[in-house]
This record gives C-alpha cells, structure tokens and sequence, in this order.
C-alpha cells in the first residue's frame, strides 16, 4: 500500500521537479480506478455539474452535492490526497458561513484540503481556513463560478494587466497560506512566470508546460460523454464513451432478439449454488466453509 501525500510532500515535489498527477474523480468507481493507477492528486471538482449533473455551469452545485460525491471518492481511494472544491457562494459571503460550510466538507467528506477559486478578494478566507487547520488549493485563470462575470470561456492572461492582476493574486494566495494552485486557461509564458515567482507547487489545466503539475477531468481524458466536445487543452488516452454505447447497442439487440438470457445465465431446478450471485462468490464461499465448521465444532465443557 502506498502513502497518502501530503502537502509538504508536494512542496518537496515542487523543489524536485517531480511533476504532480491531478485527477477529477466523482464517484466510487472512478476513484478507485484512479487511485490504482497512480494518481497523485484527486480532485472532487464542482465540474462534477458539467459532466455528471448536466448542468450547463458549476454555479448550481450545492455544499450537499459536493459532501456527497467527495464521500463517495473517499471511501474508493484511501492512499490518494483528495482536494474537495467550495463550491459557488459556500465562501466569501462571511467568515461564519464559509468556516462551517469548509468543516462539513472535511468532516462529512472525507477531503485532506479544499480549493477556492479566486485571487486577493478571497486571500482572508484562505488566510482563515488555514488558521483553522484546513489546507487550501487555490485556482485562478478562468475560474468556472465566475463564468458570468468573465464573459465566457476564455483564455487569461493575454495583456500585461491582466497577466500582472494573475501575478498579484497568486502572490496574495501564497502569502495568505495556500499550499497550491490551480492555473487554469492562462497564457503559457505566464503560467511559467507565476510557476517561477511561487515557492508552492502550481497545477495546470490549458496553462501550458512549465506548471508544477497537470490536471485534467476523468470525463475529458476518456471521451466519457456524449456528445464529447474536443478540447485544444485535452488529450483523450482512451475513447470509452464508444465503447459504452457499441456494449449497450450489443445488449439491446441480444434482448431484441432472445439471445440473451442463454443457458448459461439462468437457473435450473436443483441445481447448486453458483459460484458467483451479484458478485457474492468469495464471501457466500467463506461463509459455506464458515457454517461447515461450526457444525463439526464439538462443545468443550466448561470447568
């Protein structure tokens, strides 16, 4: 079993040039999937409202949508540091409210440390959540809860105020005692300058090549949605998405057509029990072999 990282052993990957693996993860199975493949960093995104809850945006995820997928995550992938995002106005609106907000996620979650979105304007909010023993990501760029604000998807950075104001917050965020961030659709150059100027490990999404690490959604890197929209940022390693539909086209037509159920998915009149019922076989085993010695177990009086 491998160690869970900390945030110490990411600053150290930082110093090391040992560039860090993050992942989006919604739910059990995915998690778990991810966790054996030797993923570094789980993300439980609010992006989980784009591709799991069909939302247009991420501003409809809730504290309860978060706390319920970050649990699922947590219970598949028990050696992976899981970052939980705040999701939109569950921050900034009091010190009270974002406190509370921040331990049921942790408490109710499972999460090792949360991510804001934001720059200077949050910088108290971090500063207080690290005070109270929560450690904090923070994400800048195109930050997807200030969609509306922003107008649009785009790409940050592309003027000197801009990139200055990208280069103050990241600053600002450091110093209030953020132990990463998250720079997403920024200008590759000045990705590298912040990369450069933080002694905090920087991760990735369409920011170009020189951040501290990469972070990309489980749903982009497998094609897991229809329709999938291609993205310049993203590479898609495998095209599940395909795959699933030709699986359930397949079942469909063996239904269709009375080839599924065969012989060999159904019961027959006194015959045993099968090796395996709703994945149950190593368990219905060891509880068969469990009865079978109680009922050979002699009494031993006692004296």
């Amino acid at each position: 079993m491998r160690k869970r990282l900390t945030i110490h052993s990411l600053l150290k990957m930082k110093q090391e040039r040992n560039a860090i693996s993050v992942l989006t993860a919604y739910d059990y199975p995915s998690a778990k999937l991810a966790e054996e493949a030797g993923i570094d960093v789980i993300l439980v995104g609010d992006s989980l409202g784009n591709v799991v809850l069909g939302y247009e945006t991420t501003i409809p995820v809730t504290v309860d949508d978060i706390v319920y997928h970050t649990r699922s995550v947590a219970r598949a992938a028990a050696h992976t540091f899981i970052v939980a995002d705040m999701p939109f106005l569950s921050y900034g609106a009091s010190r009270e409210a974002t406190l509370l907000n921040a331990a049921r996620i942790m408490q109710q979650g499972g999460a090792q440390a949360l991510k804001l979105e934001g720059g200077a304007e949050i910088a108290s909010d971090v500063e207080a959540l690290v005070q109270a023993g929560i450690p904090v990501m923070g994400h800048l760029g195109l930050t997807p809860q200030s969609v509306h604000q922003l107008g649009g998807y785009k790409v940050q950075g592309k003027t000197e105020k801009d990139a200055q104001k990208l280069m103050e917050d990241a600053l600002a965020l450091e110093k209030a005692g953020a132990f990463s961030i998250v720079l997403e659709l920024v200008t590759e150059p000045v990705a590298e300058a912040i990369s450069k100027a933080l002694t905090i490990p920087t991760i990735g999404i369409g920011a170009g090549r020189a951040c501290d690490g990469q972070v990309l959604v489980y749903h982009d890197i497998l094609q897991y949605s229809s329709p999938y929209f291609e993205k310049k940022f993203v590479k898609t390693y495998a095209d599940i998405g395909t795959t699933i539909r030709g699986a359930i086209e397949s079942f469909v037509g063996e239904v269709k057509t009375h080839q599924f159920p065969a012989e060999e998915h159904v019961f027959q009149p006194g015959s045993s029990s099968p090796a395996a019922l709703y994945g149950g076989g190593a368990a219905e085993a060891g509880e068969q072999q469990s009865a079978s010695g109680k009922s050979q177990r002699k009494e031993v009086p006692l004296t």
